[in-house]
Parts: structure tokens; sequence; C-alpha cells
């Protein structure tokens, strides 16, 4: 089974597969695809993070394939008070993600690295359809696409947002990926296309050097562990938010969702109150946990669920602040025939990252550094070397140490309120992947350019439940029946009788479920 945002992306995966390839490769093919057919979502120049369970070994082990900020970032090197968003000074941290393949693919893949990026190398160099979702976020985006000019040559064809299934070429990603199918991850990092993004960099403004992309490597991870009704939750450890979507499962186990009516007020309001409560903490605590001790024993501690728990009050909500979170991102998911399974997710932060593509590579860069806060005392402050806070988190749980659910979504501060929809949905309320990922949903928070508390609900939600939350304290703003501001998820269940593979994706975007 295959799962995607895009259904090029998930038909690679199923080809990769029926090539004789593993979970592990098809995996890579569908990054390196999402790298290319949805290019307002995800890059090479941007990060991912990954959840594996490998049959053979058992268990599961997570790879963090994040970059640290150069060593030319510092604090003093910025006017403030904030990091510039976009252009070359937003794009401070080396791209994450080609290392992420190598290690993966290296690790656990049966094909070489080269057929594990054959497909996305054709739909570079001899083009896709344009899916609504690109060209909508071109729309939305056409200002900030058109005051960079190599982006705008690629992503803005003739000065002009490409149509919806027009074919859409990027000739020279493709020659970049076709250069790392030969030389393997260190032509990005050492050879010529790392020194023609830092040329790229240095000409315009940037601070990323040579020597920032030599030193780069992601690191293997004992992921962040927890249970939710008997199943196994795991999650990657900071410097991912994921801790944030056990502590939340941690929550809801003080209640008894079996006697909460899903899509009630009470449903909402409890998950919406866990989550916020399990934010106070990620914002408290959450950085690169090599520069910052994070408790994290404490935080997944189930009796500390408990005291959080009870500071729910099934009447009122709970005031918090909130940060706005980057939104743009790509979940995916592919379990094989063998008992492999792989759960992962990537992103630019910001569609179209930085909006900078560096010089002749084709490769978007990504502005994730700009997260980091130029307030020494911030604990997501930046410093050289560093990794910032990170929105992505795949999620998978095991039942009797087998996969069970691979589940995640795109959407900043959605992810962890989409992944406990998610998880109560198939555990406590026994929906499909597919009715779980389709029925409505909600993100409290997130928001470009502004911190905010509102709490927006898609308008299939009973309009007498919107009332009540609002009655309760919630900002309440009702959006589209299926809006893409909720997130894009994806999920695959594995029944623990039959072994039978079950995927859902996302009808608010361009995604496919393949499996056989």
């Amino acid at each position: 089974m295959v799962v995607s945002p895009h259904h090029l992306a998930s038909a690679a995966g199923a080809r990769i597969l029926l090539k004789g390839g593993n979970a592990f490769d098809a995996a890579v093919a569908v990054s390196a695809c999402l790298a290319v057919v949805y290019p307002h979502m995800t890059s090479l120049g941007g990060d991912s993070f990954w959840l594996m369970h490998a049959a053979a070994e058992g268990g599961v082990t997570a790879y963090n394939a994040s970059g640290r900020s150069g060593r030319l970032a510092s604090r003093e090197r910025f006017a403030g008070p904030d990091i510039p968003k976009r252009g070359p000074a937003s794009a401070i941290t080396v791209p994450g993600m080609v290392d992420g393949w190598a290690a993966v693919q290296g690790r656990y893949g049966r094909l070489t690295f080269a057929e594990a990026l054959e497909p996305a190398i054709d739909y570079a160099k001899n083009g896709f359809p344009v899916s609504p979702d690109q060209h909508e976020n071109s729309v939305s985006r056409f200002d900030v696409l058109r005051e960079q000019p190599i982006t705008s040559r690629i992503y803005l064809p003739g000065g002009r947002v490409p149509v919806i299934g027009s074919r859409f070429r990027q000739r020279e990603l493709g020659e970049s990926l076709e250069k790392i199918a030969r030389g393997g991850r260190d032509i990005f990092y050492r050879g010529g296309i790392a020194k023609e993004i830092v040329r790229h960099l240095g000409a315009t403004g940037g601070l990323l050097t040579l020597e920032d992309f030599e030193a780069h490597a992601g690191e293997w991870a004992r992921p962040a562990a927890g249970s939710y009704r008997g199943y196994d939750l795991y999650q990657v450890p900071p410097n991912s938010q994921g801790f944030t979507g056990i502590m939340a499962a941690h929550i809801l186990e003080s209640f008894d969702l079996a006697n909460v009516p899903h899509g009630s007020y009470e449903y909402y309001h409890l998950l919406i109150e866990s989550l916020k409560l399990s934010f106070r903490d990620r914002d408290a605590y959450l950085t690169d946990p090599g520069f910052s001790d994070i408790p994290l024993k404490r935080l997944l501690s189930k009796e500390y669920a408990a005291e959080l728990a009870g500071r729910i009050d099934p009447e009122k909500t709970l005031p918090q602040a909130a940060e706005p979170l980057g939104s743009d991102t790509a979940y995916a998911a592919v379990v094989d025939g063998d008992g492999n399974a792989v759960s992962f997710i990537q992103s630019l932060y910001f569609e179209f990252g930085s909006a900078v593509t560096a010089g002749e590579t084709g490769i978007l860069l990504q502005n994730r550094g700009s997260f980091f806060s130029l307030d020494p005392a911030h604990v997501n402050r930046l410093e050289p070397g560093k990794r910032t806070f990170h929105t992505l988190m795949p999620a998978l749980a095991l039942a009797d140490g087998k996969p069970f659910l691979l589940y995640g979504t795109q959407g900043g501060e959605g992810q962890p309120q989409t992944q406990t929809a998610l998880l109560t949905r198939v555990v406590d309320y026994g929906m499909d992947p597919q009715a779980a990922v389709s029925a409505p949903r909600w993100v409290w928070g997130r928001t470009w350019g502004e911190r905010t508390q509102e709490l927006k609900l898609e308008a299939r939600i009973a309009p007498e439940v919107a009332d009540r939350l609002a009655a309760a304290g919630h900002k309440v703003r009702i959006v589209g029946e299926y809006d893409g501001i909720v997130g894009h998820a994806h999920a695959i269940r594995i029944d623990r009788e039959t072994g039978m593979r079950t995927g859902g994706t996302d009808p608010r975007c361009d995604g496919a479920a393949f499996g056989w």
C-alpha cells in the first residue's frame, strides 16, 4: 500500500514495489517524486523525517534528515526583530532531504539509488500535468515567485501561472537528480550541486557556505514513544514536535471517548484542549536537544498526562498564545508485502520555501531557519550549527509489535491536531482510514504572519456544535466544507488478524492510495 498527496508520486511508489523494491526503496521514490510534482510543498532543498519498521529487525527506528543553521548564521547578522521569511537571507539551514534518501535507501533498500530516483527524474525532465494544488498555490504566491528571477522563469513560465493540466517541466532539477543518481549524496553536499548552491547564495546575500554542506549529516535516532489504549505510538524525537501527538493521546486516555459521540461538542472540545496543553510544553522546550535539555521523559509520562487532563474544563476553553507556523508539507507512507513500513514527511516550510531557486540547480531552498528566534532568551534562539524547532512529525502505531497505523498530515500547527483526530477515529470509533481522513476537521492556532487563537472549523461540522464551541470561548471561524487549511492527511491501517492493508488519502488534495 502506498499513500501520498499526489497520485503520480503514489504511482511511482507502486511501480517500485512491482519492480521488486521494498517499502524503503518505494518510500525514497515517492519522496523524490513529491519533490518534483509538488514543488510548492517540498523540494530537494528541504528537510524530511522518517519513521521505519524493518520486519527483519523489529521495533521502530527514526531518521532525522533536518539541516542545521550555517556557521555564519548568528543573531548579530540580522537587524531584527525577525529573520526574513523569504529571499536568500531566509535560507540559512542546510537542506537535509538528500541525505535522508541516501541513509534510508542505503541501509534498508533492495534496489540501487539510481533506480529509486528514476521516476522523479522522468517527471522532472519530461514533465507532468500541473495539479490543482500547484496552480492554486502559484496563484496565491504569484508576487513572491515573481520577485526571484530564476524562480519566476521556472514556476511562472512566460510570466503566467501554469494552467491546470498543462505539461510542467523542470529541466535543471532533472539534471540535478541525475547527478545525484550517479554520484550519490556527496554530489549534493560536497560536489558540484553544493558549490552551485553556495555560489548563488553568496552572490545574492545568503549565508550558507560549502563548509556547512560538507559538515552536514543526518542522524539515526530512537523514536519518542508512548501508548494509547493498548497501541504503541512512535514519533520522531526533538527537534520534531512529534512528542505533542503522544502527549495529547496520553491526556485523552483519561476520558472515555467510547461514550462521547464522534462529531459532538465534547469530542472536539476534549481533543482541542488536550492538544493546547501539549503545545504549552512544546513551546516552552522544543528546539535542538543538542543546545537545550528537553524533559521528554516527564512530558511523556502517564502521570503527567493525568495531571494535565485534570486541567480541562468541560465547558470552557483554556487561553493560550499561538505562534505562526508553516503549513506547506507533504506526508506519505508505504508498506510492503514483507511487513516493512515507512511513515515519512518532508517540507520547504512555507509554500515554495524561501522562493529562491539555487542558480542552475533547479532546486528551491527551504526557509525553515526563519523560524529561529532572534531573542537571546528564547529556547529556540538562532545559533550557528543548530537545528530549529520543526513541525514535521510522521506517526506510526504498532499492535503486538507489528505496524498497525501509519498516519500523518501536512499543516504546521495542524499536524498534531489532525493526527490525534485520525488516531481516535480509527481506535475509538472504528473508522477505516478513508473515513477518518475525510470526516470534518478543524485547525486551531495556525495562520500566516500573525499569532492567533482562532479555531477554524470545516463547514460540515454541525452548526449547533460550532455554536457551543464558541460559547465555551473558542474563537470560531467556519471555513470550506473540505478546506485545505486543515491540511492534507493520509493513513494506512494494517488489520491485526488478516494483515489486510487499507489506505486513505485526503480529498482536500491531489493524492491517491495504491494497494494490492
